[in-house]
């Protein structure tokens, strides 16, 4: 992309600030929305260009799709370009995670809430179909990604591998591929070290003073925790929610595991990052409103910040590494056993969505009671998936009215 053909900094805002805000269902759906705002109807990335952005995220530590839009961004408009677009991703997500721990701290669960929110989530499913039929066509094209992409599913929701396992058994097997010379373009080292020098000192400069000005505080135990759990947290949010369970639960007791429960569901059905359960972990563990205001914010600096230091150290020899055959094919067959990933992320979502009850006991696929189907649930997700796929309305128009109807079911039945 030329410097004439780049995006303003307003046309920018606009589509990153719509992603943000709209970035409901996590990973699977948030990853379908930006292929449709910035591949399919802005044209500022091409398809491969997308794909191999999204295998490079996905073998990140952190929340994939964020990094992905901040990659985004930097591809766009270099590093203000990826702050801008990584920050519209997070910020509105976190506002809104904020004020909702506010009003749970005050006045617990609030029905209300939890029913256009279940409008919500039912929308998200008809986003995610719409998503994986996308990745179906575009990053699994061929017998071998085909494949990869079917047994990455099976390894993760039938038998349970981990995340990592099954993404390095992928980026093993692309690396036995073609060995041509390839002419790939230089990156400066240099320019890399000044680089992780810049962010490492903005990720813990603030933490460093917080520590010393209030050591064994919550929010300093807070910056402290998740500076490692960001460091650790490779396969997203459900990937890492044992340790931060563990630690939030059992070992601080900033919360108890009802509310970490509460706290996993408003992450799920509001938009950005489903890793956002941080925010509302943190807030919850100052308990006074000043404190909990504090403790959020540095568990949400410490969540993010370090996903910009990732980006900006390793998107510039992304196109070197990728001129290398062998490593294109790696990062190729990555990209097909994410589409595995997102088809068992999905699956799990919906099984949670459409029944009240879900046997899930950590080994093994999570099996639904079936007579537990919620019919509200359902209703709503078959008016959404009508509304988004079949009718080819907006995404914003599908979620208000699907969360309309969800508050509209609570008020009526």
């Amino acid at each position: 992309m030329t410097q004439s053909d780049r995006p303003s900094t307003a046309e920018m805002l606009r589509c990153f600030g719509k992603i943000g805000l709209l970035s409901f269902g996590g990973p699977a759906a948030q990853i379908g929305l930006m292929h449709s705002e910035l591949v399919e109807r802005r044209q500022w990335l091409d398809e491969d260009g997308f794909l191999r952005g999204l295998g490079f995220c996905t073998l990140l530590p952190g929340p994939e799709a964020m990094q992905l839009a901040t990659y985004a961004g930097w591809r766009l408009r270099g590093t203000a370009g990826g702050l801008l677009a990584g920050l519209l991703f997070v910020l509105p997500g976190a506002v809104v995670m904020m004020a909702l721990a506010a009003l749970y701290l005050s006045f617990g669960r609030l029905p209300l809430v939890e029913a256009a929110f279940l409008g919500v989530k039912a929308a998200a499913l008809a986003i995610v179909a719409g998503a994986l039929w996308k990745l179906r066509e575009k990053a699994l094209k061929g017998r071998l990604p085909l494949t990869v992409a079917t047994l990455a599913f099976l390894a993760l929701y039938v038998l349970d591998v981990p995340f990592w396992a099954v993404l390095g058994a992928a980026l093993l097997l692309g690396l036995a591929g073609p060995t041509a010379p390839a002419v790939a373009p230089r990156t400066s080292v240099t320019g890399t070290g000044r680089t992780v020098v810049t962010w490492l000192a903005i990720w813990w400069a603030p933490l460093l003073l917080l520590i010393a000005i209030a050591p064994g505080s919550v929010p300093a135990e807070a910056g402290l925790f998740f500076s490692w759990l960001a460091m650790v947290s490779f396969g997203g949010a459900y990937a890492v929610l044992a340790a931060l369970a563990q630690n939030a639960v059992e070992v601080q007791g900033w919360l108890t595991p009802d509310q970490m429960i509460d706290g996993l569901g408003l992450a799920e059905t509001t938009p950005g990052p489903l890793i956002l359960v941080t925010v509302f972990t943190g807030w919850l563990g100052g308990a006074q409103v000043g404190l909990a205001l504090l403790t959020a914010l540095v568990t949400l600096w410490a969540t993010f910040a370090p996903c910009f230091l990732w980006i900006f150290a390793g998107a510039p020899h992304l196109e070197s590494l990728t001129a290398m055959p062998r490593l294109r094919g790696a990062l190729d067959l990555v990209s097909a056993a994410v589409a595995g990933v997102i088809a068992n992320l999905s699956l799990w979502f919906a099984i949670h969505v459409l029944f009240r009850e879900v046997s899930d006991a950590g080994i093994g696929p999570p099996i639904p009671a079936w007579s537990s189907l919620d019919p509200i649930a359902a209703a709503l997700a078959a008016f959404a998936f009508l509304w988004l796929l079949g009718l080819k309305r907006g995404l914003l128009e599908t979620l208000a009215l699907s969360a309309a109807l969800g508050l509209a079911a609570a008020l009526v039945l």
